[in-house]
């Protein structure tokens, strides 16, 4: 089938809409879940398979997405681009954050998760042997962050959002769909080849396990910045900001990310706890700065957050 099916949860109830979620992403994508911390989750998808392409276009409030991995007879990888909001994708040991057009090529085999502010995206499920025929060393660009601001990059998304216009073509004959999926692999692996630099390509892990580890450990630390990483790990600033690079991100972003995720937990785990002392717990030394920072990142104010959950 190539017809593109739509779905929205504006006909179903409030407290059925995220069940009623669940149950259509499995459907579309084996092992799939959602959850949400707030009670006003709304969602719109649309889902179209052409070819050897299974994709949907999904938009929906802030959620914690994730995939049990599964066995299949035919190799296959998902893409996950992002079109609008961020992301931060998990598989594995690989950490990527993701903005507006970045992009990041996993495995439906293996466990992932991503956790997701307001959001749409571009996701396509496909054969792994078309790609791997047109991008030598496939394997160490996977599960990580690709930027989309490439020349290569920006054909790609241009591509894929002109193909959505298309709307249906169940019209057209299975030549159309082969070509769509021919030009579809071309320029994913023009896009990886525009998507990283060199000197990004090679990560040492135990170091970037090292510093994530001192990020969480030190998020209380006003004082936690790129050169305090760079002293603990005994190493040059240089080298910690290129470590944050290979996950899209940079030192400050990141650590303030886990800053505002280990807050929201802490304000719903701990209802005795004043947002000012929260705020001063995770390192900040301004709680309207905290404010401001936690509602661009969860699009309600902190005390709201505490109501809601």
């Amino acid at each position: 089938m190539n017809v593109v099916q739509r779905y929205a949860t504006d006909a179903i109830a409030p407290d059925q809409r995220l069940a009623y979620w669940n149950d259509l992403v499995d459907r579309i994508y084996t092992g799939t879940y959602v959850n949400t911390q707030g009670r006003d989750f709304t969602g719109e998808m649309w889902s179209w398979t052409v070819g050897d392409l299974a994709m949907i276009r999904p938009r929906s409030t802030a959620s914690f997405v994730g995939r049990q991995g599964h066995d299949a007879a035919q190799e296959r990888l998902i893409l996950h681009l992002q079109c609008r909001g961020r992301s931060l994708h998990r598989q594995g040991q690989a950490e990527s954050l993701l903005e507006a057009g970045d992009f990041v090529i996993g495995s439906p085999h293996q466990a992932y998760t991503l956790d997701l502010s307001a959001h749409e995206l571009l996701v396509v499920e496909f054969p792994r042997a078309p790609l791997a025929e047109r991008v030598p060393g496939l394997d160490d660009m996977l599960s990580r962050r690709l930027c989309g601001a490439s020349p290569g990059g920006r054909v790609f998304h241009d591509f894929l959002r002109s193909l959505w216009h298309q709307g249906d073509q169940s019209g057209q004959d299975p030549q159309w769909q082969q070509g769509v999926s021919g030009v579809f692999f071309d320029l994913v692996a023009l896009a990886m080849r525009g998507a990283t630099r060199p000197e990004e390509r090679v990560t040492d892990h135990a170091l970037r396990d090292k510093v994530l580890a001192l990020v969480d450990a030190h998020l209380g630390d006003p004082a936690l910045r790129t050169l305090t990483l760079a002293d603990a790990c005994h190493t040059s600033v240089r080298t910690i900001q290129n470590l944050f690079a290979t996950m899209g991100t940079t030192p400050s972003a990141y650590i303030l990310e886990r800053r505002l995720v280990r807050a929201a937990e802490r304000i719903t785990g701990n209802p005795a706890a004043s947002i000012t002392q929260v705020a001063f717990e995770m390192g900040f030394n301004d709680s309207a700065y905290f404010a401001r920072c936690f509602r661009q990142r969860f699009g309600v104010a902190p005390r709201a957050w505490r109501t809601r959950n």
